[in-house]
């Protein structure tokens, strides 16, 4: 695991920031987006409900899903709308918070949010809704260890 510059993930942010300014206001934050976001939850519940095996839980704002099939999510899981889909492992907390952060992002983006992520990137080193999430938290970098004198 390696770490992203933080001049570079604080640039990469101000560019989506940027983008976000172009982007109509009524499709953010708006009925639009929590229409958007129903639908992604709807799309979660259902795909977690054909493929699930495990416990289904409500942690940190989301239904999480545990038990899916590997091909079934991308990486350690995901996220779509309120859901967090993933495999046997019980997420830890910082993936939850992680996770939640994302939730947040498709209350904001709506319907956009899986095209802006897309074009974000896959590398999650500089994806800005990945590094708005936590790299650290999302398990995508090692945690610093703080130094005592």
């Amino acid at each position: 695991m390696t770490r992203t510059d933080p001049a570079d993930a604080d640039e990469i942010i101000r560019r989506g920031h940027r983008l976000d300014r172009r982007i109509p206001s009524f499709l953010l934050n708006s009925l639009l987006s929590s229409a958007g976001y129903c639908w992604g939850t709807a799309v979660g519940w259902i795909w977690g409900s054909i493929w699930s095996t495990g416990p289904v839980q409500r942690r940190e704002g989301l239904w999480v899903f545990r038990g899916l099939p590997e091909w079934a999510f991308a990486r350690g899981g995901v996220c779509v709308g309120g859901c967090y889909l993933t495999g046997d492992t019980d997420p830890s907390p910082a993936v939850l918070r992680h996770e939640a952060v994302h939730r947040t992002q498709w209350l904001r983006y709506g319907f956009l949010m899986p095209l802006l992520y897309l074009a974000a990137g896959r590398d999650p080193l500089r994806n800005r809704f990945e590094i708005e999430a936590g790299l650290e938290d999302g398990g995508y970098v090692r945690r610093q260890r703080v130094r005592r004198p």
